[in-house]
């Protein structure tokens, strides 16, 4: 395996990782997927702040892991889940999580991410 490159956040790249305050809701093809007021909130350069869900939170009888991976140098290998609705509808790869993540990032381990293209994500206050 070819030597990949580990990167730290820094002020050309800042990452933040804060709670999120308030209630966070995922719908995938309008079923409610995720609920959870224990939302972590990345932000990252100038990317658009991602909401990550504890894995506790999800309903994980409606995910299937996919073969997909990636690998970003600041955050680590993510590994991707597809959501089957109760109507049976798959949504491919709209979730993704670090299981490892790099130091910098440790706190998004447990945690998973929706594409927001492929789900509708809400945050509400409490």
């Amino acid at each position: 395996m070819a030597h990949r490159q580990v990167l730290e956040p820094n002020a050309g790249h800042p990452i933040t990782i804060e709670p999120t305050k308030g209630r966070v809701q995922v719908r995938v093809n309008g079923e409610l997927v995720a609920d959870t007021t224990a939302a972590l909130e990345l932000r990252e350069a100038t990317i658009p702040a991602v909401q990550y869900i504890p894995i506790a939170d999800v309903l994980q009888d409606r995910l299937t892991r996919t073969d997909t991976s990636t690998y970003c140098p600041f955050k680590g290998d993510a590994s991707y889940y597809s959501v089957t609705t109760s109507s049976g509808d798959t949504v491919d790869d709209v979730i993704w999580t670090y299981e490892q993540p790099y130091p910098a990032v440790a706190a998004i381990a447990g945690h998973v991410a929706f594409y927001p293209d492929k789900a509708d994500i809400s945050v509400s206050p409490q």
